[in-house]
């Protein structure tokens, strides 16, 4: 099982998720709130700005401080050089 970390020693496992998307669109916003009144919202942001939410293949649905394109990065094998250290 590969472990992706998603921020603040927060990891998803890689084989669940199924889609890493910016939170700014109107539809990912309502997905959001709707994953937060069922009970299946996991906010691993600490505090910090929601930059990404993870879609799980359970449905649930993960926040983290962390762009897609970062995370996209470590689920390919490795940080891209100049990519934001662990917040």
């Amino acid at each position: 099982m590969k472990l992706v970390n998603i921020g603040f020693g927060s990891l998803v496992s890689a084989g669940r998720l199924v889609a890493v998307v910016s939170p700014e669109s109107a539809p990912i916003k309502r997905m959001t709130q709707e994953a937060r009144e069922r009970g299946v919202l996991i906010d691993a942001t600490y505090g910090r700005r929601t930059q990404a939410v993870l879609i799980m293949d359970n449905d649930h649905v993960v926040l983290s401080a962390l762009t897609p394109e970062v995370i996209a990065g470590r689920l390919e094998g490795g940080e891209r050089p100049g990519a934001e250290e662990e917040l």
